[in-house]
């Protein structure tokens, strides 16, 4: 239920998303601030760091986003990619985005987040880019993803299509999870348990 309701906020009423958007990241940021102040990864493959979205210049991830093929977003719509909408992320409190970066190159090789609520629950998502695909990148942003969530006392949740084959067998793979409900077009909404 709170899941529609969140899209239709943001899909009909953006206005009032924004406004619920700053509320709970200042609710948020209160209650889990203290949490995330110093927390360190243990769970970065190796040749990558992990950098807060808020650290990457708004302009890369704009970059990053166009860069990626029109398939890569057949499943992947949880916010918009324009300067605009990344500027909001970056400034968002309650949004946990890191981008993991190729230490060779400085390139970004993919881009994860948990979109956390002041109630104690998040809702992680990630993008491997093109160039960087089938490393086993997706399983281990999850993995970071569980670390961080986990690790400040959150409830951790995802939307996974089954037809969406890399995603999904990257979601089954780094996490045990528990399937809340079957929707419409083969996707499935999971929770991730704790291990």
């Amino acid at each position: 239920m709170l899941y529609k309701i969140a899209h239709i906020l943001r899909d009909k009423l953006s206005w009032l998303w924004n406004v619920i958007e700053w509320m709970n990241g200042v609710i948020f940021h209160m209650r889990y601030g203290c949490k995330l102040k110093g927390f360190s990864f243990s769970a970065v493959p190796k040749g990558y760091e992990i950098v807060e979205i808020r650290d990457i210049p708004t302009d890369r991830m704009v970059e990053f986003f166009a860069r990626q093929p029109e398939e890569a977003f057949k499943y992947f719509k949880p916010h918009g990619f324009d300067t605009g909408s990344i500027k909001m992320l970056q400034r968002n409190r309650a949004f946990l985005g890191y981008v993991l970066c190729d230490r060779l190159n400085g390139q970004i090789a993919g881009y994860c987040f948990n979109r956390c609520f002041f109630h104690g629950q998040g809702f992680r998502g990630r993008m491997v880019d093109i160039d960087y695909r089938g490393k086993g990148l997706g399983t281990a942003m999850n993995k970071i993803l569980n670390e961080v969530g986990f690790g400040i006392g959150l409830r951790l949740f995802e939307t996974v299509s089954e037809d969406n084959v890399p995603s999904y067998r990257s979601a089954m793979s780094a996490s045990n999870v528990k399937v809340v409900k079957k929707m419409p077009h083969n996707e499935l909404y999971l929770e991730i348990m704790k291990e």
